[in-house]
């Protein structure tokens, strides 16, 4: 690694540090990964065998040689590893994934773990950590012919990730108790359309957060933290997490929620009477309609970059990308694909925000703990 490289890592490493000093969850260090298959196999003794014909020592010797492609992934394993099989089933690669809960522990194991890293794909929760990354030089640009199946607002602008899918940010609502025409217009109108005790959010959770960094560079310092302040004047009902939201609208503890759209989904599946709907700021580019992506790059120092990019551009396909809008009630980023029959087309509502702005987590840390809400 150069000097240049250093500097880069040591910059990233220290965005994370702030980000933990201002009460984010502090990112593990990099725990010792476990042997894969093949490694376990390098190490013991092999059995003496006949010799081979040369086309079959040929075919030997390339299975011998071939490594699982090695995947840090910040998506479930509950989620993903059923693509990993079709994936591998397609096309005979082998996947080891290490998961982890936290996306940014995951990046702050890649930077430092540096060109001794074994991870080839870093598959993100959140883009913004992807942003990061680049930016600091740990990942690879991807081929275009893969850039190009999103459109540009769904990756990359330096061509180092793209989108898998995306979670929309929506307001949960009471059809019961909440006429349509008092739905607010915009985000901006929702403190005074909230009636005091009746709204539910989640400042301790990562997507308000992240919405709240977008907010930050869409309306301005000013502007967001006064908005907090109003939103503080409503007096929210405190969740740890979304779906507990969603929950809470259905059996009339509050009235609306601020949370991502596929928890409601996702619970209705499980209750097909829950009280409740989605509901999208009418207002075209509105700062309240932000898309939250999930994306996936090739890291920088992979050993098996070719796997690596067959394994991004697997996840594009149609078949993920019919499973991500089925199975998970997702946004694919890849057009003509079909959303699940009860998530609605949103495209032309959302702003246009860049994705790293949603890692920007210090001052937004910083203006919630100073308001109380922390």
């Amino acid at each position: 690694m150069n000097s240049l490289d250093h500097l880069k890592t040591a910059l990233l490493i220290s965005a994370f540090a702030l980000l933990a000093a201002c009460g984010q969850e502090p990112a593990a260090e990099p725990a010792a990964e476990p042997a894969t298959k093949t490694e376990a196999a390098a190490e013991a003794k092999p059995e003496a065998k006949p010799e081979a014909k040369p086309e079959a020592a040929a075919e030997a010797k390339t299975e011998a040689e071939a490594k699982p492609l090695v995947v840090y992934s910040g998506r479930g394993a509950t989620l993903v590893d059923p693509l990993f099989e079709i994936f591998t089933k397609e096309s005979g690669v082998q996947v080891d994934v290490r998961y982890e809960k936290s996306t940014q522990t995951l990046a702050n194991r890649i930077a430092t773990e540096g060109a001794q890293t074994k991870a080839d794909v870093f598959f993100a929760q959140d883009s913004g950590w992807l942003g990061a990354l680049a930016k600091a030089g740990h990942l690879a640009e991807l081929p275009q012919a893969i850039l190009d199946k999103v459109p540009a607002h769904h990756r990359d602008s330096g061509g180092k990730w793209v989108g898998t899918s995306g979670r929309a940010r929506v307001l949960v609502y009471s059809p019961d108790r909440v006429k349509a025409e008092d739905l607010p217009k915009s985000l901006a109108d929702l403190p005074k359309a909230a009636k005091k005790g009746r709204i539910g959010w989640a400042p301790g959770n990562g997507s308000l957060q992240a919405h709240v960094s977008a907010l930050r560079h869409v309306w301005g310092e000013e502007k967001t933290r006064a908005w907090l302040s109003e939103m503080k004047a409503a007096e929210p009902k405190v969740y740890p997490k979304n779906s507990p939201q969603v929950k809470a609208v259905s059996n009339g503890e509050i009235d609306m929620g601020w949370v991502n759209h596929y928890y409601l989904h996702k619970l209705r599946a499980a209750n097909p009477e829950l009280k409740a709907a989605n509901y999208s700021f009418s207002t075209a580019g509105d700062a309240g309609n932000l898309m939250m992506l999930s994306g996936a790059a090739l890291v920088a120092h992979s050993k098996n970059k070719e796997a690596a990019q067959k394994l991004v551009d697997f996840l594009l396909s149609k078949t993920a990308q019919a499973y991500f809008a089925n199975t998970t009630y997702e946004y694919p980023t890849v057009a003509g694909v079909a959303l699940h029959k009860d998530v609605p087309p949103i495209d032309d509502k959302m702003v246009r925000a860049d994705q790293a702005h949603l890692t920007d987590l210090s001052g937004t840390l910083k203006a919630l703990r100073e308001l109380g809400l922390q």
